[in-house]
């Protein structure tokens, strides 16, 4: 558990961050305990060999990737913000760390890995103009192994409609218990022969 002066900094810098770039944060506080818990429940980590979170933080999902990948797991974390990225280095130093998901590919070659089994993500989808949300949605779905699954949270169910183009919607989870309340979209790869 994280000391009250960590838990207290944590959420000053996400508020600092967010004043800074609101569009790009998209919420004023990070992930709450019960978000990331419902975002890595669903996980079967076992079967899991490379995982990536989009849009890491602070760490808040992070810390539960942490708790449940077992060791030997591929753990790649992006993170666009310089600051937020070099304290995620810092707490986790076995996972490698990237400044932009639009080059989710790119990433994955110099890693020499190949497709990832779950990729978990706390972009603000909409928060971005269509043209990037179509960019990510391509790097997210060529990163993906066949049947891969996509996490996603998001404020709103505004998403759904593209998501259902490229994924299988297996549920939508509330999470009220956050700020703001959130979904959590658990998404399947669609196989290429349906």
């Amino acid at each position: 558990m994280m000391k009250m002066s960590g838990w207290l900094e944590e959420r000053a810098v996400f508020l600092y961050k967010f004043l800074q770039s609101p569009r790009q944060v998209g919420s004023l506080a990070p992930s709450s305990a019960e978000l990331a818990a419902v975002m890595t429940k669903h996980v079967p980590w076992h079967q899991i060999q490379g995982v990536a979170e989009l849009g890491a933080g602070t760490g808040a999902i992070s810390r539960y990737i942490q708790k449940s990948a077992p060791a030997g797991t591929k753990v790649m974390l992006f993170e666009k913000d310089p600051y937020l990225r070099k304290r995620l280095q810092t707490a986790f130093p076995g996972y490698t760390c990237y400044p932009d998901c639009c080059k989710l590919e790119l990433a994955l070659h110099n890693e020499n890995s190949g497709p990832l089994d779950c990729i978990l993500s706390g972009l603000p989808f909409f928060n971005f103009p269509q043209s990037m949300r179509d960019l990510l949605m391509e790097q997210i779905l060529s990163a993906l192994k066949e049947d891969g699954l996509f996490i996603a949270f998001q404020y709103s169910k505004q998403m759904k409609k593209q998501l259902e183009q490229h994924f299988v919607i297996e549920r939508i989870c509330f999470v009220p218990r956050n700020l703001p309340p959130a979904f959590v979209y658990v998404c399947r790869k669609k196989r290429a022969d349906l």
